[in-house]
Parts: C-alpha cells; sequence; structure tokens
C-alpha cells in the first residue's frame, strides 16, 4: 500500500511538472505558456523545427535545406527583388547577394587566402585564387581535356572548338569568344589607349604593346 502511494505522489509530481509553466513563450504574444497552451501558440521552437526542415521550390523542384533558402531561390522565378542596397538602391533577389554587393561600398573583404594573406569580398574568389598556389584545375574541357582553375575560363575556352563568339563590338559588329577581348577591339574606333610608358609617355590600346615598347628603354 506504501509503494503504491509513492507510486501516486510521484506521478502526481511529474504531472504538476507537465502541467506547470515552460520556458517557452509564444512568439507573438511573448506569453509564457504551460504545457497545454503550446500546441495552439507558436513557439521559437516550433518555428526552429519547422524552418530547419527541407523544402522544394514547387516551380523548379529544387531542394533546399531549410524553407528560408527556398524562399529566397522563388524569388529568382518571380523577378522579386525584396533586398536593397541601403547606400545605391540596387535591388537583389536574396539577402546573401545584397551583402555581397554591400562590400564594394564598403570595401570590406572578410576572406582571406590562408597562404599570401590576400582578401576578398567572396568565399568563392578567395577559393579561385589559392588555386594559384596549389596548382589545381579541376575543371576540364569535355572535348580536348584542357583543365582550368576556374569554370568561367574552361567555358571561354570551349568557344575554341564551338567557333561561339556572345560578344559583338556595338560598332562595327565582329564578333569575340570573351568580353575583354571585344573591349579591347573597340579602342580601335574609339582611340583610347589607357596604357602609357612611364618613361617617354607613348600610350598603348593593350598591355602587350607597352611591355614591346619599354624594350626600347631597357635594351
Amino acid at each position: 500500500m506504501e509503494d503504491k502511494q509513492c507510486e501516486g505522489q510521484v506521478k502526481g509530481e511529474k504531472l504538476s511538472e507537465n502541467i506547470g509553466l515552460s520556458d517557452e513563450r509564444c512568439i507573438n504574444t511573448r506569453k509564457k505558456l504551460n504545457c497545454v497552451d503550446k500546441s495552439s501558440h507558436v513557439t521559437e521552437r516550433k518555428l526552429k523545427n519547422t524552418n530547419s526542415q527541407s523544402s522544394s521550390c514547387d516551380i523548379s523542384g529544387k531542394t533546399f535545406s531549410n524553407k528560408d533558402g527556398m524562399l529566397g531561390h522563388k524569388h529568382s522565378h518571380v523577378d522579386e527583388k525584396p533586398y536593397h542596397c541601403d547606400i545605391c538602391g540596387k535591388t537583389f533577389s536574396q539577402k546573401g547577394g545584397m551583402i555581397v554587393h554591400t562590400r564594394s561600398h564598403t570595401g570590406e573583404k572578410p576572406f582571406s587566402c590562408d597562404i599570401c594573406g590576400k582578401s576578398f569580398s567572396q568565399k568563392g574568389g578567395m577559393l579561385q585564387h589559392k588555386r594559384i598556389h596549389t596548382g589545381e584545375k579541376p575543371y576540364p574541357c569535355d572535348v580536348c581535356g584542357k583543365t582550368f582553375s576556374n569554370k568561367s575560363g574552361m567555358l571561354v575556352h570551349k568557344r575554341i572548338h564551338t567557333g561561339q563568339k556572345p560578344y559583338p563590338c556595338d560598332v562595327c559588329g565582329k564578333t569575340f569568344v570573351n568580353k575583354s577581348s571585344m573591349l579591347v577591339h573597340k579602342r580601335i574606333h574609339t582611340g583610347e589607349k589607357p596604357y602609357h610608358c612611364d618613361i617617354c609617355g607613348v600610350s598603348f590600346t593593350q598591355t602587350g604593346g607597352l611591355t614591346s615598347h619599354r624594350r626600347v628603354h631597357t635594351g
């Protein structure tokens, strides 16, 4: 009999604890909740658990590790850009893009190469730079097998095989495999010569011309 009374007392104490106030609060009212209230209120724990579940975009089917990532991605389909730079006003579909852009104004470069110390505004830029030190070239051309340290370099190279020249000169219409070549070409039309010899002052449209010219002075 005594054992049953003790058992009943323990159960009663546990029940009292369960219906007592918890450490959780409703995120809307900030009211401290008891166990009975929890089911009808949105708590931070519920919100965290909901947000941590994987979510899929109902337009493209792409999956994300959390709901926030999926919602940010969906802006790209509807051309919605709810995040704006408070310095220049430029808008972005995702908060991460806006944060990276803001660094162009502030000069912030939080990612440093642990080999030479050079700093970068984006982690991807730092990782790409490190391949100069390591010699890593993880992007191969699937036509000839030549490897590159970055994907964009590989894609530009592939145009040699495909003949694609997507950058036209808006003056004469001549096309080029990359934008930089097109811009160099346009200097023929504009007369721009941005590279100057620091000895005699003669100017050139390309760095190669300046380098060759300097040999006149250096022998």
